[in-house]
Parts: C-alpha cells; structure tokens; sequence
C-alpha cells in the first residue's frame, strides 16, 4: 500500500518526529541538530535503539536521503549534508535551499521560531514490542527522509548548533519559551 502524497512504488512510510530548535539559520540556510533521540520514548510510544540507523545509512548515503517539507515528497526543500548516529541520537546537518520559494519560507519560519521540528520517514526493519509497557523498540530502521515539521513526536530533541547572525528580539522570546517548557515538562512529566 503507497502513502499518500507518494507513487504508488513507494511504501508505506511511518514517521517519527522531534521538536528541535530551529530559530537561527545561516545566511546560507544552514542547521544541525538531531532528528531521533536514542532511548527516549516519543509520543507514540516507540523507542529508537543505538545502531538503528547504520545499515540504511550506509546504504541510501547522505545523499539518498531527502530533506522534505511535511514528509510531502512533492516538496523537497533542501539536502541533507551529514547524517550519523552518536551516543545521543540521529545527528543531522542540512542546508535549506534558499533559491526556492518553500526553502525561503522555511527559512523565515524557522529564524522566527514559528516551524521547530524535525520528523523521520522510515520503514520498520526490526522491532520488538514490550507488551507490559506497550512500548517498541526499534532496533532496524530504513530512513527514506528527515522532515522540517510543525508537529513533533519527540519533544525533547534539540537542535546543537545553528549557524545563525544575531538572533533577532522575537526568535530570542521564542527559545526563551520553548526552554521554559522544556524545563517545566522535566519537572512535571506526565
């Protein structure tokens, strides 16, 4: 069965998404950050394992995995120019595509804090469920594409390091509350 939006020769992608800080972008439209956290349950209940991403990684390359806009695979917007795994997570570097109209508007989006997630588009290679906690745990992954999202799955993923000019007083109020959030969700889990 083919997902919408994609041909009929692709699968049926499932998607995973992480909230990052997206609020500074290069002049060029650059931006690192992580689009999986290892060991931490997302919102559906799944957990990525270490090692998940490798064998797809090293199969699709850097450059066969897409930079999408809403997992909408009509709608790249950028390249992806490091993709790896490290003891945190799905470590992620990109370059938007600023000749494009949605690459700009992410772009804006982006430096205003207003479009703060990252999403995978994957399929289950491997996987064990935990009946008790209805948990899974993925341990396999095929990773098609990383999304810049509106809504993630994964809220405590954060961008590291964003090559940015001066933040401007509205992108600053942005990171200031999403971290207030972050702080009081550590405090209060649900």
């Amino acid at each position: 069965m083919s997902q919408p939006g994609y041909p009929a020769a692709f699968p049926a992608l499932e998607q995973k998404a992480a909230a990052v800080d997206l609020s500074g972008v290069d002049a060029e439209g650059a931006f690192s950050g992580y689009a999986s956290l290892f060991g931490s349950a997302d919102l559906s209940g799944d957990v990525v394992l270490p090692g998940a991403f490798l064998r797809s990684i090293a199969r699709r390359q850097v450059s066969g995995i897409r930079m999408l806009y809403q997992h909408d695979p009509t709608e790249p917007i950028g390249v992806w120019t490091e993709i790896r795994e490290d003891q945190r997570g799905l470590f992620v570097r990109g370059r938007l595509m600023l000749d494009v109209a949605r690459g700009r508007d992410v772009a804006s989006l982006m430096r205003a804090g207003a479009l703060d997630g990252l999403s995978i588009g994957f399929k289950t290679v491997r996987a064990r469920a935990d009946r008790a906690s209805g948990v899974r745990h993925l341990t396999e992954i095929d990773l098609w594409e990383i999304s810049i999202v509106t809504f993630p799955m994964q809220p405590d993923a954060r961008v590291q390091a964003v090559k940015s000019r001066a933040p401007q007083p509205a992108a600053r109020l942005a990171l200031r509350m999403r971290r207030a959030a972050r702080s009081l969700n550590q405090r209060n889990p649900k």
